[in-house]
This record gives C-alpha cells, sequence and structure tokens, in this order.
C-alpha cells in the first residue's frame, strides 16, 4: 500500500541528500574555486608568506575559526547505541508486556523466566555487534598521519588533525596528503587520486590554474585530502581542512544517505520478523478475547479466566523467538569472520542472502587496484601477459602478423629476446623503486609495495617476473644521466654506460641501433608517449636494424591505438646506442628533440581485474544475482575491465552525463538505466541515484566499494560491503560488513550463507509457531469444552523457553542446502512464512493439539486420573511431542533417515537432551513441585509416549505422500 508513495518521493529524498551534501555555497575556509585561482591570491585569502608560513597566534586563530582537520563521518555506533539497537524489535516489545502482565497478575516466575531471556538475547546480539565495531576501529587505528609544515620560518611534522588552512604543506613521494591545498610549486608532481575519483592512473599536477568549472580529475593544481603522492614534490597551501575539503563533502553524503529500509523498519529480516510479532499480538488479544467470552458466558470465575488468559498469553508468544534468531545471526557471523569477512551488523548476513543487485566500484574491487604490464607489442609480434608476469614460461605466442615488413621478421626465440631486450630497457628507464624481492620471480610478496609512479612500478614487476632485477641491470649498465619527464616533448630518458657483455641481461647486442666503435659505449632508453617516441625512430630494434619508414611509423601509431581501445594506458620504449661522439649522454639531444632512435616497441599497462572475479560473476549469474559496475574511471577503461571479468553488457557503457539525460527522460529513462550493467565516469552523487533507483524496482541492493567516493553509496545500499586492506577508514566506516581479504569471492560466500540464515531462520519459526500454535489450541480448546485447565502458564514457559529452544536453536545452526546458489534470490516483500508456511504451521499445531488433548481426555475419562496426573500427561506429550516433532522440519524430497536433520549433531543432541530434561521435570521432587506435575504410573507414562509419537509419525507419512512441504 505504501510502495506508490516511496516511488514518488524517492527522487526527493536523493535531491535533499545533494542539498545537505552540497549545501548553498561553500564551506567556510574554502574558496569557490581555488584551482582556478593564482597561487598569489590563494596566499592572500590567508594572509601567508610561504617563506614564513602561519605564526602560531594565527594557527590558534585558525583553528579557533575552522575547527580540527577531522572527518564526522555518520553512523558511528557508540557501545551505548549498539545495547539499545537490540530492543529496538516489536517482538521484544511484546514479550516485555508479557513479562509486565504476569508481574502485575503476581506471576513472578514467569516475569522473571521472560526478563532473563530478554537481557540474554540483548547480551549476545551486544557482544557480537559491538566486537565487529571495535574491530573496525582497530583497523583505522592501524596508522597515524602527520604532515610536513612551514610554519614560522621553520619546517615541522605535525598530527594531520592539527593543519589548519594558511599552512604551507610540503609533499614528497609516499605522502599520503591530509587536507585540501592549492599548489605554488612542484617539481613532476603526481599524485594517486584513485581513492576520490577511481582513475588508477596517478594525475600529473603543476602551479597553473585551471577553469573554474574543471572536473575533480582534471584539477592539476589541487591536492586533496587522503590521496597519495606517488612521484615528485612540492609545496601548497592549504584551502580547506576537515569537513571542507572535497573528503568531508563525500562524507557530509555519506551522513546524509537515507537507506531505504531504514525508513520503515531496519533489514529485510528486521521488517519480517516485526511483522510477525504484530500478527502475534493480534493472534494473542483475540484468543483472549474468545476465551473471555466463553468463559463467561459459560459462568466461569473471573479467577480461572485470568489464569487461561496468562496462560494464552504465554502461549501464544514465542519466547526464544529472539535469543534463537539472534544465535543465529551471530552464529553466521563467526562463520563469515573465518571467511575474512567481518560483518559489522548481525541482520546485515541474512540481507546478503536476499541480494538481487550488486553495484560494484571497479578500482580496488573487481581490479587489484595495482597497475601492470598487459601486452607488449614488439617487432616480432604482440606478447600478452597474465596479472605479475608473462604467460606460461614468461612469453606468450606471437600474435603480431609476422609477414609484416614494418614488424619485422623473428621465430619464437627472437621473440623471446626481444621481450627481454624490451623489459630491461624499461626496467632501467624508470624513478619508481620496488622493495628487494622477498621471494622467487612470480611467487607472492615478491612485487609488493613500492614507491613511484604506479606505471613505472608495474613496469619493474614485469621485468622481475622475467628475472630481471633493477638493481643487477644498474650494476651492468651504470646511469651516467637522466632526463625527467618533460611535458611538453612528453618523454624521459636515461643513459648507461653500455656493459662489456653485448646482449647480457637484456642489452642491445653488437650492431644493434646505430653504435659505432668508441672508448665509451653508450645506451640510451627513451620512454614516453607513443607518438612522440615513435616520430623520433628512424630503425626497429630487432637486431637488423630495419628502417622504419613514414608507413611503418603509421602502423606502429595503428597498434598504439588498438591498445587504447582496450582501455590500456600505453608507453613507447626506443633506444640509441653509441658513443659520445654521436651526442649520447652529452644532452644535445635533450635539448633538441630525440631523434634517430630505434623504436623498441610498445607496452600497455592496466589494472588487471582479481583473477577470482570471472568466477564469481558466474557464480552470481547461477544465483540469479545481477552485477553492475559503477565506476568513476572513463568509459574505454570501464568496457575493457567489463569485458574481461565477463560481465554482462547488453548495452554500451553509460557515462555520468547520459544517465543524467536518461533520469531527465523520467520512467522510460529509468527503465532503460535498470537494463545496464556499466557506468563509467560517475560521481558519488550518481552512485546515490543508481542504487535508490534499483531499490524502487524493488531490488535488494548490495553495493561493494573500497575508495572514499563510495561511502555514500555503501550507506545507501541495502548492504555496503568494504575492502578491508585497500579501503578507506571512511568506505569501511561506512558499510555492513569488510572484507579482511580484499577478495571480491567473499561476497558469493556471503550470499550463501545468507541464503542458509534465512532458511534456518524460516525453519525454526515455522517450527516455534507451529509448537506455539498447539499450545494456544490446548488451552484455547479445553477452555471452550469446559475441560480443567491441561497446562499451567508456568509449564508453558518451561516447553517455551526449555524444551522448544534447543530443538530451534539446532535446527538455526544447520549447514543448510548445498544447491542454495542455484535458487534466485528471493523476493523482498516474500515474508518470513509464506501461505504454504502458515498452512503447515496449522497441520502440524492441529496435530499436536489433537494429540494432547487426547491424551488429557483419556487420562481423565478412561484411566480415571485426577486432575494433577492428567495435567501431567498433558505438559509430558505436548513436550517430548514438541521435541520430536523438530524431524518433521526436513526438505522435502529427502529421506525419512538421511536429511539435513540426520546429519545435523546438534538437533540428535538437542533431541536427547530435552528428552532427558522433561524426563527429569517429572522425576525430580524440586522441579515437580515448581511445575505442579505428578509422579505418573506406567499407563500413564505410556498413554504420554505414545501422544508425543503421533505428530512424528503423522509428519513423516505426510511427507511420503508430498503433504507437509515446509520450505
Amino acid at each position: 500500500m505504501g510502495a506508490p508513495a516511496e516511488k514518488a518521493t524517492g527522487r526527493g529524498r536523493q535531491r535533499e541528500r545533494r542539498s545537505a551534501a552540497e549545501g548553498g555555497h561553500p564551506p567556510e575556509g574554502r574558496t569557490d574555486a581555488p584551482w582556478a585561482e593564482a597561487p598569489e591570491r590563494a596566499l592572500a585569502r590567508f594572509g601567508v608568506d610561504p617563506a614564513l608560513g602561519l605564526g602560531p597566534d594565527a594557527v590558534e586563530a585558525a583553528r579557533r575559526r575552522f575547527g580540527g582537520n577531522v572527518l564526522d563521518v555518520g553512523g558511528r555506533r557508540s557501545a551505548v547505541a549498539v545495547l539499545v539497537e537490540q530492543f529496538k524489535s516489536v517482538l521484544v516489545a511484546l514479550l516485555a508486556v508479557a513479562a509486565g502482565l504476569s508481574a502485575y497478575f503476581g506471576q513472578v516466575a514467569e516475569a522473571v523466566a521472560v526478563l532473563v531471556v530478554l537481557v540474554l538475547n540483548a547480551l549476545i546480539g551486544f557482544v557480537t555487534e559491538l566486537r565487529a565495531v571495535r574491530s573496525v576501529e582497530a583497523l583505522k587505528r592501524l596508522g597515524t598521519a602527520h604532515a610536513r609544515v612551514r610554519r614560522a620560518g621553520r619546517l615541522q611534522t605535525v598530527p594531520a588533525e592539527d593543519l589548519v588552512p594558511g599552512d604551507i604543506l610540503l609533499v614528497e613521494g609516499g605522502d599520503v596528503v591530509s587536507a585540501d591545498a592549492r599548489i605554488l610549486k612542484c617539481s613532476r608532481l603526481e599524485a594517486d587520486e584513485s581513492s576520490l575519483t577511481g582513475e588508477s592512473v596517478p594525475v600529473a599536477k603543476e602551479p597553473a590554474a585551471v577553469a573554474a568549472l574543471a572536473p575533480l580529475p582534471e584539477r592539476s593544481s589541487m591536492l586533496y585530502k587522503g590521496t597519495a603522492v606517488t612521484r615528485g614534490g612540492g609545496e601548497a597551501v592549504v584551502v580547506a581542512t576537515g569537513m571542507a575539503t572535497e573528503l568531508g563533502r563525500i562524507s557530509r553524503l555519506v551522513t546524509a544517505a537515507t537507506r531505504a529500509p531504514g525508513s520503515d523498519g531496519g533489514t529485510p529480516l528486521e521488517r519480517r520478523l516485526d511483522g510477525l510479532a504484530h500478527r502475534l499480538v493480534w493472534l494473542t488479544l483475540g484468543v483472549a478475547v474468545l476465551v473471555t467470552l466463553t468463559g463467561l458466558g459459560s459462568g466461569k470465575e473471573w479467577l480461572v479466566l485470568l489464569e487461561t488468559a496468562i496462560a494464552l498469553a504465554v502461549a501464544t508468544v514465542p519466547e526464544g523467538l529472539p535469543i534463537i534468531a539472534t544465535l543465529t545471526l551471530a552464529q553466521g557471523v563467526r562463520r563469515m569472520a573465518r571467511r575474512n569477512a567481518l560483518v559489522n551488523r548481525l541482520a546485515a548476513v541474512e540481507t546478503l542472502g536476499a541480494t538481487s543487485v550488486i553495484i560494484t566500484d571497479k578500482t580496488g574491487t573487481l581490479t587489484e587496484n595495482r597497475m601492470a604490464v598487459a601486452s607488449v607489442w614488439l617487432p616480432a609480434g604482440e606478447v600478452g601477459f597474465e596479472a605479475g608476469g608473462p604467460n606460461g614460461d614468461g612469453v606468450a605466442a606471437g600474435t603480431g602478423d609476422l609477414g609484416d615488413p614494418h614488424v619485422g621478421k623473428a621465430g619464437g626465440r627472437g621473440l623471446g629476446e626481444q621481450l627481454r631486450h624490451a623489459l630491461a630497457a624499461a626496467a632501467l628507464c624508470v624513478t619508481a623503486e620496488l622493495p628487494s624481492a622477498q621471494g622467487a620471480p612470480g611467487e607472492p610478496g615478491a612485487n609488493d609495495g613500492g614507491v613511484g609512479d604506479p606505471l613505472e612500478l608495474a613496469l619493474l614487476r614485469a621485468a622481475r617476473a622475467a628475472g630481471l632485477e633493477r638493481s643487477e641491470l644498474l650494476a651492468r649498465h651504470p646511469e651516467l644521466r637522466q632526463e625527467a619527464f618533460d611535458p611538453n616533448t612528453r618523454v624521459m630518458a636515461t643513459t648507461h654506460r653500455l656493459g662489456d657483455d653485448p646482449g647480457a641481461g637484456g642489452a642491445p647486442a653488437e650492431g644493434s641501433g646505430d653504435e659505432r666503435p668508441g672508448a665509451t659505449r653508450m645506451w640510451q632508453i627513451v620512454k614516453g608517449a607513443p607518438g612522440a617516441v615513435v616520430a623520433a625512430c628512424a630503425t626497429l630494434a630487432d637486431g637488423r636494424s630495419t628502417p622504419l619508414d613514414p608507413a611503418g611509423r603509421a602502423a606502429w601509431l595503428e597498434r598504439n591505438r588498438a591498445l587504447a581501445a582496450r582501455g590500456l594506458r600505453v608507453l613507447a620504449l626506443a633506444e640509441r646506442t653509441g658513443g659520445v661522439a654521436e651526442g649520447i649522454g652529452t644532452g644535445a639531444a635533450g635539448a633538441e628533440g630525440h631523434h634517430d632512435l630505434a623504436l623498441i616497441g610498445l607496452v600497455g599497462l592496466a589494472d588487471p581485474p582479481r583473477p577470482e572475479v570471472r568466477g564469481v560473476l558466474e557464480r552470481c549469474r547461477a544465483a540469479g544475482i545481477r552485477v553492475v559496475m559503477a565506476t568513476g574511471d572513463q568509459a574505454a577503461t570501464a568496457s575493457a575491465v567489463a569485458a574481461a571479468v565477463g560481465l554482462e553488457a547488453p548495452q554500451s557503457v553509460v557515462d555520468g552525463r547520459v544517465m543524467a539525460q536518461r533520469l531527465a527522460d523520467g520512467a522510460a529513462g529509468e527503465a532503460e538505466l535498470l537494463t545496464a550493467s556499466v557506468f563509467a565516469r560517475m560521481a558519488p552523487e550518481q552512485k546515490l541515484e543508481l542504487i535508490a533507483m534499483h531499490q524502487r524496482a524493488g531490488n535488494v541492493v548490495a553495493m561493494t566499494g573500497d575508495g572514499v567516493n563510495d561511502a555514500p553509496a555503501l550507506r545507501q545500499a541495502d548492504i555496503g560491503v568494504a575492502m578491508g586492506r585497500a579501503g578507506t577508514d571512511v568506505a569501511r566506516e561506512a558499510a555492513d560488513m569488510v572484507l579482511l581479504d580484499d577478495a571480491f569471492g567473499t561476497i558469493v560466500a556471503a550470499v550463501r550463507e545468507g541464503r542458509i540464515v534465512f532458511e534456518n531462520i524460516r525453519a525454526f519459526v515455522l517450527y516455534l509457531l507451529s509448537c506455539n500454535l498447539s499450545e494456544v489450541l490446548v488451552v484455547g480448546l479445553a477452555a471452550v469444552l469446559g475441560y480443567p485447565l491441561p497446562l499451567l502458564p508456568l509449564q508453558i514457559l518451561f516447553i517455551n523457553l526449555v524444551t522448544d529452544v534447543f530443538p530451534a536453536l539446532a535446527l538455526g545452526a544447520g549447514r543448510g542446502d548445498q544447491g542454495g546458489l542455484a535458487r534466485p534470490p528471493r523476493p523482498a516483500t516474500e515474508a518470513l512464512l509464506a501461505r504454504r508456511h502458515w498452512r503447515a504451521v496449522v497441520g502440524y499445531g492441529a496435530v499436536l493439539t489433537a494429540a494432547t488433548l487426547v491424551a488429557f481426555g483419556v487420562a481423565l475419562e478412561l484411566l480415571g486420573a485426577a486432575v494433577p496426573e492428567a495435567v501431567t500427561v498433558a505438559f509430558i506429550a505436548l513436550a517430548l511431542g514438541q521435541v520430536w516433532h523438530v524431524f518433521n522440519m526436513r526438505e522435502p524430497g529427502t529421506p525419512a533417515l538421511r536429511n539435513q536433520l540426520t546429519r545435523n549433531p546438534w538437533v540428535w543432541a538437542a533431541t536427547v537432551g530435552c528428552t532427558l530434561l522433561v524426563l527429569l521435570a517429572v522425576a525430580l521432587p524440586p522441579l515437580r513441585l515448581v511445575l505442579q506435575v505428578e509422579p505418573l504410573p506406567p499407563a500413564g507414562w505410556l498413554l504420554a509416549v505414545a501422544a508425543a509419537l503421533a505428530p512424528l509419525l503423522v509428519g513423516q507419512v505426510g511427507k511420503a505422500f508430498g503433504l507437509g512441504r515446509v520450505v
């Protein structure tokens, strides 16, 4: 009934979030567009001299005005908040009312028992969830950021939270930027902004102003809080701190994001349990009114009616349900923790089981967020690479046209030699550094870490995988000179003394390039943009010095376009060998531009897909889950990654501008967007729109991501999943689940676990309700038929809290159906118990009721037992009948003696243990006194046990004939 209103207001809520997040004016402490101002203007705004920096008084004044450099991410859960959440269930409220009524009418034992259950339930949920909250906080405390500033004319290192607008910030390669800052001066400065933009390639920075309307990835004059400096260094003036930063703007989006289910009752499971509780409230009231009116009509005393009403209230409410649900979810959380998934909220496990759409970021989620060589195009052909190194023995099959005169002639070994030569040249012509290898090439740990440009680190890793270490290459070919990357020429170069062993270690062999005799032989390597490098080449470095004419250059540029069309970043490598007489190493070539080079080849680099992703996506499709990519990266890269991982893309890639146009088209445009699988150039606000759009369509949405720009969407989704290692603090705090190993495949395991948890909850809810219904019917029908009360309130409470709880817990501990992922996800609107399940509840409840009342009547009428003895017969019959009734919960179509219940050791333990508890309740005098039961003669025991077995036998016979399906 409320769906149309929700759909009508969905876009309105999104507009409100954008308004709250963006505001009508820039936050205090930041100009409208500092990237568009001259550096002098930014300095004048804060009245700071870059040579001196702020003085102590100015720092304190700025701190009082702008506050600390900290982020306030909404949603942090204190211990008190976690504890309070445990009592927000309607079912818990119903139990509390029942306890209060019992205490009011003098039934103190019943009240205390119910309150103990409530406290235990709250403690279990509190401890489990608080442990997850503390684990996330521990992840955040792994590192404490500092910043280098110039204050009062001196360089100082201060905690990042102490930065203020106007501070002169100094950065260099390896630093994490601690505030938004306008660049004043820099040298070869580049920054990795992937956590904000989703682009894996570093952005070159320079002091020159850019257009005021430039999008964030094009603001080359700015450094942003949370990004990393990959190379070079520079100075900048801080223009924004804390919540006034770009990171703070996204944090406000996180705070403003309203999870759709949260506005009307939490997660799907919480809503289902609350709906069930509402039904039980009305059932309790209805049965109580019916019995009271019937009793008044038959002239029964008020005291008898009151005792009956309390018994009915206790019988109607499944006191064990909250604690069993909590324990079942907690067990799911523990199982997920063993799979490296940290769940922040218990109900999040079940929500994953209902997930129908996963919207995932690209960088760091589908990909490794680490550049790697994907392809090398050599004169002899193309070599394809796998993540971390070449295929197989280091060289893949050549795919180039070996008959092309512009490619050159080479056999299989020629291709391998050319590849080794190219990797050696690439490893020498870099400024980045890899740490010493921790293992053999290609082994885990050998390529981890590194400082410098990610593209150059990728070249070093590829060389290492081929057995070429930069340190060893430099020992053979010492570096004599380095020409830094020049934005004008778009190349960099290094010059080396050529070793005594031509061809060793990938060096040029005799006769390659323009080598001439000389006292000192030089090897100059040039790396840069393909257009600039190819234009400077006269020959190919193929061992034959094959001339490169204009047609040949055009062919290589076409290969460059082909690599770029795959979403690869392309670099060209070239070389020149000779002596000082040829101008190598003197600087003349660098001044006039490089010429007469020998082209080594083209290197295509990409952020490689995680190896497990393709298989994960296949399992998602088998499970009926759609996967949608939403990235801030460019369309070509998004398309290439989607193709590499096997993501379905029925349409072309939709970028942010196209999405805005489609949304403006109304329902038709939105329907078209719902079929798209790949979105590129997405702003954080647009990810929110995409999630809300799928939620309006009735989907349960999971969002995965690791960057700051993903955090608002993680909060908006039905369940947010963040990466634990590569993920940012903001993303981890916004998420419901953190993948500690960053493995995308863990999500599928979580989906399966969620489906198992839901089916287990459904099974024990059906079990408990059928048991409770039998208690209601036994008491109610006995009152209507004029019999004495067959069960006393405390006896019912004993059955509910002791003999019912443990079998239900055993059902909740089940390992589930191995084929659970072969079924489509259940609809978000599907009730916890469908109509067929309610029929089973009524059927099983009726059988249990009939068996108990027949045993009660036979004891009274045929055996001539006194009322206390007949009550004991009814108590034993119903208690044991409910314990053994657990075996009726097996899945349909499974053998009676070999199924998920008979294989569950907890079911057997619960059955044996609860049977003994019932026997002890009658055998031990103290328990007999409390429960008001009497010792029975053999005939009474035989009658009670026969009645207890009847529901199990009826249920098994019904299943044998295809009746009583409960799943």
